[in-house]
């Protein structure tokens, strides 16, 4: 890469920074090459869910660049002071496995990429609380589907609830979730308690042709959970 190329990358790379840095109180190596344009952001949830091996497969960028872009990124956070703080990334799948950011799938080069780096200015305590609410694991998400005639691509039924997988939609009892009871979200108390009590969760969502997007419709809870809260 040509010394040119280099001031340009480490521009791009610390205007990305400081924009998520602002907004957040710390950025990750997720927020730079989704800031400078290397990593599609629906790329990033198919990952997220475990549909794409590993994230460097889905950067539109080659390794060597993505390499100096990651170099730029911690030289940066050193030298603003910044606190490392590492960081699980986990699956929004019933496995909940550990994602996978390398090709290599090396451990330095995968610790280098979990790592959070979190403003000084902000006290122990919320540098902790902010490292707890960055490592639980995503929640589930289902679908309750407009097209009743789907099929899952494991066994070939349907149901009123599917789970998406890269090779498409998973029945709930593939995927182990067909135990959970729906509550749909018409008490708000009800819902947070029932959350609160069930070790197990997914979020219920449904597309709205009107709205064009998902909304949030309930929750799966495993029913002991809900009679408890009830």
């Amino acid at each position: 890469m040509s010394r040119t190329n280099k001031v340009h990358l480490a521009d791009r790379v610390a205007r990305a920074a400081e924009a998520a840095l602002a907004a957040k109180s710390f950025v990750s190596a997720i927020d730079i090459l989704v800031g400078i344009g290397w990593l599609d952001p629906g790329a990033l949830e198919r990952w997220r869910r475990g549909q794409i091996d590993c994230l460097e497969g889905a950067v539109q960028a080659n390794l060597s660049r993505v390499s100096e872009a990651m170099r730029l990124f911690r030289s940066w956070a050193t030298a603003k002071g910044l606190f490392a703080s590492p960081t699980e990334y986990v699956a929004r799948t019933p496995r909940r496995e550990t994602l996978r950011f390398s090709r290599s799938g090396n451990a330095a080069i995968e610790a280098s990429y979990r790592t959070h780096w979190v403003s000084p200015e902000l006290s122990e305590k919320k540098r902790e609380r902010l490292a707890e609410k960055a490592s639980p694991a995503p929640e589930l998400v289902v679908v309750q589907p407009l097209n009743r005639e789907w099929q899952c691509h494991r066994c070939g039924n349907a149901g009123d609830f599917l789970m998406m997988e890269d090779p498409g939609p998973a029945c709930l009892r593939c995927v182990g979730l067909d135990d959970l009871e729906y509550l749909p979200s018409r008490d708000a108390l009800l819902t947070r308690r029932a959350k609160a009590k069930s070790a197990r969760y997914a979020v219920v969502v449904r597309f709205s042709r009107t709205r064009g997007r998902y909304e949030r419709k309930g929750l799966l809870v495993e029913p002991r959970a809900l009679a408890d809260a009830q």
